[in-house]
């Protein structure tokens, strides 16, 4: 058999190394075509003149553009039977990426562990993407429910560590040279600076989108991820929702859009601290989004912000509990989201 059905349940073990296939050279219609998808409107992604005066030798590749390209690497290996991706954490930007960089990836299963019903199990990998210096851009951990092969296979468990809740604020690694001096706020399309927000403030951001389903198919191929629920309609008709999903950083990349209103000077993402894909989300859905303002740290030249975003799906985001009285998640609710992101100060 030539064709690769991908990886179950049973093909992994705690250490095991995955080298990723095909390599992959970023350019500037990439960049282009993610905003055509996305809409998304930060300045310093968008005219290599803001990101020179930002100290940077041009406009660099979105973080978000990044991180989903090097996801999308992983899925024919991690996640091509996969139920759903469960979460994010310990996500790191090491180095910044440019048009005409070559992004590669490789992944370390850290855990197994077959569930209940003994037909599916969580496995959590580390992936790394790395440019064509051999320099790694960017690092995450995340979980991932996966079916079995056979259902009577043996599994041993064998539990990851318990990822950190959050990036310190001194692991942070800005792009260098990064430097806010010459900060044009009427350009970026927001007065408002890193000493305007407090921690605890929350950000409605008014704006809805609605996902259309060539455009979310037209991402998920972008980021060359092959996941079959987002795309293998028939097989989707006798799944538990019976359609196609859109993919979570499909629905990442539209909240972060949406957050220009608001946090239009929270140009570059530096970490993920985690993030719940909560709720399905389908093509005819309309998106909104809030964030929340959970930390504040010092960059030097810049400052940073912890910033919780939380997407949620054909009702507006303000006005409602995020839990209910027993923990759990409204159903509208889509996307729980901690990141940190470089901000200027004023003067």
């Amino acid at each position: 058999m030539k064709s690769n059905p991908g990886n179950f349940l049973e093909d992994f073990r705690p250490g095991q190394i995955i080298t990723h296939a095909t390599p992959r050279t970023i350019t500037e219609a990439d960049a282009a075509l993610n905003i055509a998808l996305t809409g998304s409107r930060y300045a310093l992604f968008c005219a290599d003149s803001f990101a020179l005066d930002c100290g940077l030798p041009g406009a660099p590749i979105d973080p978000l553009l990044v991180f989903h390209i090097v996801f999308g690497k992983s899925v024919p290996d991690i996640s091509r039977n996969a139920v759903a991706n469960l979460g994010y954490a310990e996500g790191r930007f090491l180095a910044p990426v440019h048009p005409g960089d070559t992004l590669s990836a490789r992944s370390e299963v850290l855990g197994v562990k077959q569930n209940s019903n003994g037909k599916t199990g969580i496995v959590t990998v580390r992936t790394t993407g790395v440019n064509q210096e051999g320099e790694s851009v960017l690092s995450f951990a995340r979980w991932v429910m996966v079916n079995k092969r056979d259902a009577g296979a043996a599994i041993e468990d064998a539990l990851p560590e318990t990822p950190k809740p959050a990036v310190g604020a001194a692991d942070l690694l800005p792009p260098p040279g990064f430097d806010f001096s010459n900060y044009d706020f009427a350009l970026a399309g927001s007065p408002h600076a890193f000493e305007d927000y407090e921690i605890g403030e929350r950000i409605d951001h008014v704006d809805g989108m609605t996902i259309e389903e060539a455009e979310h198919q037209l991402a998920t191929r972008l980021y060359q991820n092959n996941a079959r629920v987002h795309f293998d309609a028939l097989a989707q008709a006798g799944s538990r929702f019976g359609k196609r999903l859109v993919y979570g950083g499909v629905a990442i990349s539209l909240a972060r859009a949406l957050a220009f209103n608001g946090l239009a000077n929270a140009q570059y993402v530096l970490a993920i601290n985690g993030g719940r894909h909560v709720n399905p989300l389908f093509a005819g859905d309309t998106l909104y989004a809030w964030s929340e303002v959970l930390d504040k740290a010092d960059l030097g030249s810049a400052g940073a912000l912890r910033l919780r975003l939380v997407a949620v799906k054909n009702r507006g985001a303000a006005g409602f509990p995020l839990k209910n009285e027993a923990g759990e998640y409204d159903a509208s609710v889509v996307l729980d989201f901690d990141y940190w992101a470089a901000m200027p100060r004023r003067g």
